[in-house]
């Protein structure tokens, strides 16, 4: 059984390595045969305006329904949070001006950070600019040569970059495979180890077993870092778990919240060590301060009876669409590139934006629709969705590791 620096064991290897080498190529001949490439291999992307509605937050204003936004429960557009985000931006400015340790640090940050910690039942939580950075902050702040990690297959990109730049070993297990896992832990010899998943995979929409998964770093003394951004309905953390001192939970301010940025929930020494080791925090001018104070009224909102109707809405809208699915992330597995390029282009002829997810963000073979749900959706939207998918032959149901 490998352990080790493993990589290879993901289907998912980095965008890198999968571009062409053309050795001997300049500039101009290296980047004309990498745009040939991509377009040959259906991956050619090109950036497009989605420009919202406000009012209505499902739908642009050229009437386009969009199922690709992470905002699950609608806050980016909810008129408390948005006022709030302008309120903040008159007061305090459109920037931070520096580092959060050099001078950018403002009372609007520490505010936000005490709310995410007690809403995650941890001591201390630090917000970073982007979730991504969350997570190569916390994995290369506390990991280095002599610690070991250990990585699901299906992680997010910016856990694998993480820990990959933390210069520790690394070993990955087969998705959801924690027998797997632990033996691969058994077989380590590190005194330093790290368990890192995804609580809601962002791609496939299925949960990690956190009871399995707790358990096993509970008995290998090892630190668990949790990314739990797109877990807006769950998997719930096992009260018994609840404030572990080995326990980091990693999260965004742009999905659940509605707003941008990223947070780390932990205990008091691991936040001190992060502050004084995490270089995406030491190295990156702070949050400015419109996001920052538009999360804490989108948590203040979430905490109280209309973020529990928020969540309802959510969950019916879910069932509505594939009624044994529990979380917001519908995956449709097509299969080749092209076969997802050409499903999400028909969707959109009809009116209903559903993106088509290739390589490099999922595995190769498995190009795939990606339906987003939101509290926001109304059911005329949900039944049209449905009755088109049904007559262009695109079956949507829950896929088969939905996380029960």
């Amino acid at each position: 059984m490998p352990i080790g620096n493993s990589w290879a064991t993901t289907d998912m290897p980095a965008f890198a390595a999968q571009q062409p080498s053309y050795e001997g190529a300049g500039w101009p001949d290296w980047l004309e045969g990498l745009l040939e490439e991509l377009k040959a291999a259906g991956r050619w992307r090109q950036l497009e305006d989605f420009d919202l509605d406000p009012s209505i937050g499902t739908t642009d204003r050229a009437g386009l329904v969009s199922f690709a936004s992470n905002d699950y429960l609608g806050l980016g557009t909810d008129q408390e949070v948005r006022q709030e985000a302008a309120r903040a931006a008159s007061e305090w400015g459109s920037g931070s001006g520096a580092s959060r340790l050099v001078g950018g640090s403002r009372s609007l940050h520490r505010k936000l950070e005490a709310e995410l910690a007690a809403w995650k039942s941890c001591e201390r939580a630090i917000v970073f600019p982007t979730g991504y950075m969350a997570n190569l902050g916390v994995l290369t702040g506390l990991a280095s040569e002599g610690t070991a990690i250990f990585s699901d297959s299906l992680n997010h990109a910016s856990i694998i970059d993480g820990a990959r730049l933390a210069h520790a070993s690394v070993s990955v297990f087969p998705h959801l495979d924690y027998a797997y896992l632990a033996e691969l832990m058994a077989q380590s010899h590190s005194r330093r180890k790290i368990i890192v998943s995804d609580a809601c995979f962002s791609m496939d929409g299925d949960f990690a077993d956190l009871g399995q998964l707790l358990e096993i770093a509970k008995r290998n003394d090892a630190l668990v870092v949790l990314d739990e951004a797109h877990s807006v309905l769950g998997p719930e953390i096992p009260v018994d778990f609840l404030g572990e001192p080995w326990l980091v939970r990693v999260g965004t301010l742009s999905k659940t919240l509605g707003s941008s940025g990223g947070f780390v929930a932990c205990s008091g020494p691991i936040a001190d060590a992060l502050v004084n080791t995490s270089r995406p925090f030491i190295f990156t001018t702070a949050p400015p301060p419109s996001p920052i104070a538009a999360a804490t009224k989108a948590l203040e909102i979430i905490r109280s009876h209309r973020g529990k109707e928020l969540v309802e809405k959510l969950r019916a809208n879910i069932r509505r669409i594939s009624p044994e699915h529990r979380s917001p992330v519908i995956p449709v597995i097509l299969g080749e590139d092209a076969a997802a390029v050409n499903a999400s282009r028909l969707l959109r002829d009809h009116g209903y934006y559903v993106p088509a997810i290739r390589p490099p963000t999922v595995p190769k073979g498995t190009a795939r629709l990606r339906f987003s749900i939101s509290a926001l959706h109304t059911a005329d939207q949900i039944s049209g969705l449905l009755s088109l998918s049904k007559e262009l032959g695109i079956q949507i149901s829950s896929p088969n590791h939905s996380g029960d």
